[in-house]
């Protein structure tokens, strides 16, 4: 399908970064979470995760650089961290040995032991050798954006399912990034010291104990995947059940917070958890609801997806992100109060086209929501409705536009195929092989006339099929 363009941000030349920019550490002002009075010995005592963000700004300006840091301290609230600082350096691109820099790691440390920080988090995926580095020059744990989303992802997972997809893309997360201290990690056991009593032309370097651990970890992400594929099997029978049904099914997507769950209950009274945080929805929710000419349908509330979702997250979660598969619409969820949804909705669309990527279908038509007007200014209203023509604007809180959007959705959701009852001639094998092609069987019967079939079809092939009809 095609998308409208949205409009490209003017991205300056690498040999347009100012000076001043190059050698500075900015720090981003507003990002700090902190109590205001921490005199309590018992507060200082049990905070854990105080961390500093480091950014690195390559390309967009200096809004989008904040807008992105920002969105990083919300994961990290989100995470259950207090966000002391927030920094961005203005580079060309990322340093290959310490993201920053070795100068700027040096004040980054500095900025660390004034603050009492015991974590940096990294608005970026790093190298193993980056994240090794980094450690090694600020002396605190450093983790990067994947690692944020996917621990806030296993804080959030409830079913069986869920827990075992975040194992399993923690896990592939993990396995190149496993390193030890000292020679711990780089032991080996061989001969009667490891215990393996092989005896002579058996004796000798056995496994390191970081070969170890990788062994161990490639096995349990194995059963991971075969208990994942024996859970996809349950829920793609229960999504054939729906499909094989007249029901439009219709998937709510869009990006994380940007009032998925709330719309969900706005359309069905579905009473499903709503809350004003990151990834607060993981599991899939299906819930029935009816247009205003009768016809039901199906909603499916989705996960939401963030800017660089995690690749390992998009593979473990693809079965439940199959929901999308085989929808009939797409109801692209935007939050209109955003910085930049524009950015939003290009991210999301991304994730869809990883989704699809198997799959020699694309993805359903496609109807942009506009949430949260209420939220939103007049100036910034405006310029969505001249970005995004056929757009409809709603808010979930208060119920405005929700009505409209039901209408509309209606509209895209109307039945392309008709039911028919049919009774084709054993010599006409061709056009059964055409029913089950194209339409949906519900019924086969064997006679003396031929072949009965009540299904539904496309309603060109219904046309060439009216001759067979039973009456």
């Amino acid at each position: 399908m095609t998308y409208p363009d949205t409009p490209e941000q003017n991205i300056p030349s690498t040999g347009d970064l100012a000076l001043d920019d190059r050698a500075a550490l900015r720090r981003v002002a507003g990002l700090s979470t902190e109590l205001a009075d921490v005199s309590e010995v018992e507060y200082r005592q049990l905070r854990l995760e105080r961390v500093v963000l480091v950014g690195v700004w390559t390309d967009g300006s200096a809004a989008d650089a904040d807008a992105s840091l920002a969105e990083l301290a919300a994961l990290a609230e989100t995470a259950g961290s207090e966000v002391l600082e927030g920094m961005v350096q203005r580079r060309s691109k990322p340093d290959p040995s310490t993201y920053i820099g070795s100068g700027k790691a040096a004040e980054l440390r500095d900025v660390v032991t004034a603050t009492g920080a015991d974590t940096v988090i990294c608005d970026g995926e790093l190298s193993p050798a980056q994240l090794n580095a980094l450690e090694k020059a600020v002396k605190v744990k450093v983790i990067d954006r994947t690692a944020l989303i996917l621990d806030i992802f296993a804080q959030h997972a409830t079913s069986r399912e869920g827990k075992a997809q975040v194992s399993l893309a923690q896990m592939e997360y993990m396995l190149p990034r496993l390193r030890g201290w000292g020679e711990s990690m780089s032991r080996q056991a061989g001969g009667r010291a490891g215990g393996s009593g092989g005896g002579v032309g058996l004796r000798g370097p056995g496994e390191t104990k970081i070969e170890t651990d990788r062994r161990r970890i490639r096995e349990r992400m194995s059963k991971l995947r075969r208990d994942i594929k024996e859970m996809k099997q349950v829920r793609d029978t229960q999504r054939s059940r729906r499909v094989r049904s007249d029901v439009p099914s219709i998937a709510i997507v869009g990006y994380t917070n940007a009032g998925k769950s709330s719309l969900l209950n706005a359309l069905t009274g579905a009473g499903v958890l709503v809350q004003d945080a990151l990834f607060a929805t993981l599991e899939p929710t299906t819930r029935r609801g009816q247009f205003d000419d009768g016809r039901p349908f199906v909603v499916s509330d989705t996960v939401g997806f963030v800017r660089h979702l995690p690749t390992q997250l998009v593979e473990a979660f693809r079965s439940t992100l199959e929901e999308v598969v085989d929808a009939d619409l797409l109801v692209h969820v935007v939050d209109g109060s955003n910085v930049n949804p524009l950015a939003q909705i290009s991210a999301v669309r991304q994730v869809i086209s990883e989704v699809f990527a198997d799959y020699d279908s694309g993805p359903a038509p496609e109807l942009i929501v506009v949430n949260k007007t209420d939220a939103a200014s007049g100036l910034g209203l405006a310029k969505l409705r001249r970005a995004l023509p056929g757009a409809v604007f709603v808010s979930a809180r208060t119920g405005d536009g929700v009505d409209a959007l039901r209408r509309r959705m209606a509209e895209l959701a109307a039945p392309t195929d008709t039911a028919v009852d049919i009774v084709i001639p054993y010599d006409r094998g061709d056009l059964v092989s055409r029913v089950h092609a194209d339409g949906r069987v519900q019924e086969t019967e064997h006679s003396s006339a031929g072949t009965r079939i009540k299904a539904r079809v496309p309603v060109a092939l219904a046309a060439s099929l009216r001759q067979f009809s039973v009456t």
